[in-house]
Order: C-alpha cells, then sequence, then structure tokens
C-alpha cells in the first residue's frame, strides 16, 4: 500500500514537472518570436523590390518574388563597403589597445602590491558612476585641441580603456591561486612573463569574452564617430547608415535602406552565434569569487 502511495506521489509529481517544462517552453516560444520578429522583418523588406513594397496597402509577411537588387544597390549606390572597412579598422585597433591596457591593469590591481592600491582602485570604480555622456565634451574638446578631428586615433584614443572590463578581468585573475604566483616568483619568473604563461591562459575564456563585447561596442558606436567626423572618408557603418539614409537611397526607398542594415548586422550575428558559449563562460567566470 505504501509502495502505491509512493508509486501516484511519484506520477503526479513528473506530471506536474512536465506540465511545468510546457508551460516554460511555450513561453520561451513566445519571446523568441517576439524578438526574432524584428529580424525577420528587416530580411523581409530588404528582398522586396521597391515597387512591391510602395504597393502594399497592408503589410504582407511574406514574398513570393523576392528580389537581390536591394543587396546590389547597397554595394553599388553608396560607400557601404568603405563603412565597413572603417569600422573593422576601428574596432581592431581599438579592441586590441584595450585588451593589452585592460589586462596589464587588471593584473596590477590582482597581484601587485603597492602604496595605496586599494584607494587607487575605489576611485577607479567610481568613475563607473559617472555617464559616458558627460565625458563627451571633454573628450571632444581634448581631440580637437590635438587636431585630432577626422583622423582614426581621434577615433580610437578614447575608447581604449574601459574601468567595467578591467574590473571583470580584475576579478577573474583573483582567482587564479596565489600558490602559483609565489612558485613563479621562487623560480625567478617575472610578472610579465607569469601574466603570459600563466595568467592569460587560464583566463582566456574572461579575455575572448571582453574582446568580443569590446568589438560589437566599437560597431555599434555612434555618438562619439558622429562628432569626431565629418569626412565621409572616416565615417563608421554606425553614422554611415544614416548619411546613407539622407543622401544615399533617400528616406523613401526603404527595401534598400534595409539591405544596408542586414549587410552591417550580418557580421556582429555571426560573430555572436560561433563565441555564444564563450561569452557566457567568461562572465559566469569574472562574476564568480573564490
Amino acid at each position: 500500500m505504501e509502495q502505491t502511495d509512493f508509486e501516484k506521489v511519484q506520477k503526479k509529481t513528473d506530471a506536474e514537472n512536465k506540465i511545468q517544462k510546457a508551460v516554460t517552453y511555450i513561453l520561451l516560444t513566445i519571446w523568441a518570436l517576439i524578438v526574432l520578429f524584428p529580424f525577420y522583418w528587416m530580411i523581409l523588406t530588404s528582398v522586396k523590390s521597391y515597387g512591391a513594397y510602395n504597393a502594399e496597402h497592408t503589410p504582407a509577411f511574406f514574398t513570393l518574388s523576392p528580389t537581390i537588387q536591394n543587396y546590389v544597390d547597397a554595394f553599388t549606390t553608396v560607400p557601404l563597403v568603405g563603412y565597413l572597412l572603417n569600422t573593422v579598422i576601428f574596432a581592431v585597433i581599438t579592441t586590441a589597445i584595450m585588451v593589452v591596457v585592460s589586462t596589464l591593469a587588471a593584473y596590477a590591481f590582482a597581484r601587485l602590491e603597492f602604496k595605496g592600491k586599494n584607494l587607487v582602485f575605489t576611485l577607479f570604480l567610481a568613475l563607473m558612476m559617472i555617464p559616458s555622456e558627460l565625458v563627451v565634451i571633454t573628450n571632444f574638446v581634448t581631440i580637437t585641441n590635438l587636431d585630432l578631428r577626422n583622423t582614426m586615433t581621434g577615433l580610437v584614443l578614447p575608447s581604449v580603456t574601459s574601468v567595467f572590463y578591467i574590473y571583470l578581468l580584475k576579478e577573474n585573475f583573483e582567482q587564479v591561486p596565489d600558490e602559483l604566483y609565489r612558485a613563479a616568483k621562487v623560480d625567478g619568473t617575472s610578472d610579465l612573463k607569469y601574466l603570459w604563461k600563466v595568467m592569460i591562459p587560464i583566463c582566456r575564456p574572461t579575455i575572448v569574452t571582453i574582446t568580443i563585447l569590446k568589438i560589437i561596442e566599437c560597431w555599434n558606436s555612434y555618438v562619439w564617430p558622429r562628432l569626431i567626423t565629418d569626412d565621409q572618408a572616416y565615417y563608421l557603418v554606425s553614422n554611415g547608415i544614416q548619411e546613407i539614409r539622407e543622401n544615399g537611397f533617400g528616406r523613401e526607398n526603404i527595401p534598400a535602406m534595409m539591405a544596408a542594415v542586414v549587410v552591417i548586422s550580418v557580421p556582429l550575428i555571426i560573430l555572436f552565434l560561433i563565441f555564444r558559449n564563450k561569452i557566457m563562460e567568461g562572465v559566469s567566470r569574472g562574476g564568480m569569487k573564490g
């Protein structure tokens, strides 16, 4: 009798778990459709012809006659390739410098001992409380006084460090046992060699994470590039797309605009899909202590 009651309870529990999982998956599916629908609509619009799009009195959720002419126009009518190339150069240079600076700073705060380290790091973290928009004017005046407007250097300099990424790396570095550092110092290993041979390989997921996040940040950067460049030769995709809208296809050619947006968005989507596991692993490791 007791076994029968136990089986009933077990079956009831299994049924409740199945219902709970079903509800969870249904809600997640609905949420995924809501999130992904704008991307679907963007791609759908990009493969509609200009005439077909304007002829729609009611928006159609599919098309029977897709075209790639909008993508051809995106590469031939406006300098989209130039915008992409500028953005790639900007993202690579900025990210490379930022990773080096952040790694060295995080290592100094995590492993080196110097007077006032805790006070300096506290003041450093306090900078995270200041919105980045508040320092735009200061950066603009500085870059202008250095005569670096409409240059790649002027674009890169204000973005070569990040308090958040330094903090994330510092927390990750502190998880490495101190015994490894002491053993390395006994063997006569320098701090730079220890960082290169031990710390970086162990903390590679976090470094990969901040690298990818910085690339995404550079790719989506809008306010600073828009402010510091008025020469089309230095436009990035973020402000280049605005130029395309104003002086390229025109405001009324929505399908061609959407094709350009798809081309700009695809690299980031591919990057995230390839490294999504590394991003999750790096963020979770950077946020744990002990």
